[in-house]
C-alpha cells in the first residue's frame, strides 16, 4: 500500500438539518481527486468523527469507497477512547473495505506509555487493517513518545505514524524511525514542508480540503528534496494555513467549503460556525490570493 505524499483529512459536510450531505461530500471527493490528492482520510478529527453516529460512519465510508473506486487509498479514522471500541470500529472499517485505519491515541483518559503500547498492539492484532498511529497531544491529553513508536513499529500491521507535533526535536526523532515498512507522515500543515524535507513521506493535511493542487505541489517539492520550491509553496500556503488556525479545527476549514461550492459551513455542536467578522474575511482573502497565484501560474 502506497500511503505517502498529499493526503487529505476530509471534512464531513452536513446539511441545514444536520444530516450528512453526501452530495457535497461527493463534490469534495471529486475536488480531491482532480487536485492530485494521493490518499484520503474519512471520519478523522477534521471529519468530526466523534460527532458521527455508527450508521453515519458506515454510510460516509461506504460512499467514499464507491466514489473513489480504488483510485487512491481510503483510510478510515477508527480511534476511540477505549481499546475494545477501537478494535470494533476498525473491524467495521475493514468490512466496509477501507485500505487502512488511522488510530488516534485514546483521548481524555491519559494512558501511560505502556497503556498506549498495549492499546495499539490490540488494535493491530485484532482490527484486521494496516494501522497508522496518530499522535496529537494538544487534543488528546497524552503524547505518544518516539520510544513507544519504535517498539510498536515492530508489529507488521503497524505501518506508520501521523505526528501532529511539528517541533524540530520530534521531527528528527521520527525521521530516525523511518524504514521501508514504516512511514512518518506529518500531521501539521504549518511544518509540513520542513518535515518532508527531513524525511517524512507525506502529510495528512487539513488545508488540502480547500486547495488540493497547491498542497500536492508542496508535497512533491518537499519529498523530492527541492528546498527552493518547497519554500515557495510554503509561502503561498502560509496565509491560508494561519487563517485556518483562527478557530478549533474543523470550524474554519468548513467555512471555506461554501466558497468553493463544496458544502455548507456547518459543524456539529458543540462546535459552532465561524463568525462573520475578521476571521472569515481573512480566510476568504487567503483563498482568493491562492486562486490568483494559481491563475497567474497557469
Amino acid at each position: 500500500m502506497n500511503i505517502r505524499g498529499s493526503i487529505c483529512a476530509l471534512a464531513t459536510p452536513f446539511a441545514v438539518d444536520g444530516a450528512l450531505d453526501l452530495d457535497a461530500f461527493g463534490r469534495l471527493l471529486d475536488h480531491q481527486l482532480a487536485g492530485g490528492t494521493q490518499a484520503l482520510v474519512v471520519a478523522g478529527s477534521t471529519g468530526e468523527a466523534h460527532m458521527l453516529e455508527h450508521d453515519e460512519f458506515d454510510r460516509l465510508l461506504a460512499f467514499a469507497l464507491e466514489r473513489v473506486a480504488g483510485r487512491v487509498p481510503v483510510i478510515a479514522g477508527t480511534g476511540e477512547a477505549g481499546t475494545a471500541k477501537t478494535v470494533a470500529l476498525t473491524r467495521r472499517a475493514r468490512t466496509l473495505g477501507a485500505d487502512a485505519a488511522l488510530v488516534v491515541t485514546p483521548y481524555y483518559v491519559r494512558p501511560t506509555q505502556e497503556g498506549l503500547r498495549r492499546h495499539f498492539l490490540e488494535v493491530a492484532e485484532h482490527g484486521g487493517l494496516p494501522v497508522l498511529l496518530y499522535n496529537v497531544p494538544t487534543r488528546t491529553g497524552c503524547d505518544l513518545l518516539p520510544s513507544t513508536v519504535a517498539a510498536l513499529r515492530e508489529h507488521p500491521a503497524i505501518v506508520g505514524i501521523k505526528e501532529a507535533r511539528g517541533d524540530r526535536e520530534r521531527i528528527s526523532a521520527l525521521v530516525e524511525l523511518v524504514r521501508e515498512d514504516f512511514v512518518y507522515l506529518s500531521g501539521d500543515d504549518g511544518s509540513a514542508g520542513e518535515a518532508m524535507l527531513a524525511g517524512a513521506a507525506g502529510t495528512i493535511s487539513v488545508v488540502a480540503n480547500l486547495v488540493p493542487q497547491a498542497f500536492r505541489a508542496l508535497c512533491d517539492a518537499a519529498t523530492g528534496g527541492d528546498q527552493a520550491a518547497t519554500a515557495r509553496c510554503h509561502a503561498a500556503l502560509e496565509p491560508l494555513v494561519q487563517a485556518l488556525n483562527c478557530a478549533p479545527n474543523p470550524i474554519a476549514v468548513k467555512a471555506g467549503l461554501p466558497v468553493l461550492g463544496l458544502g455548507l459551513a456547518l459543524p456539529r455542536l458543540p462546535l459552532v460556525e465561524l463568525n462573520d467578522g475578521p476571521d472569515r474575511a481573512r480566510l476568504h482573502q487567503a483563498l482568493s490570493s491562492l486562486a490568483s497565484l494559481a491563475t497567474a501560474a497557469g
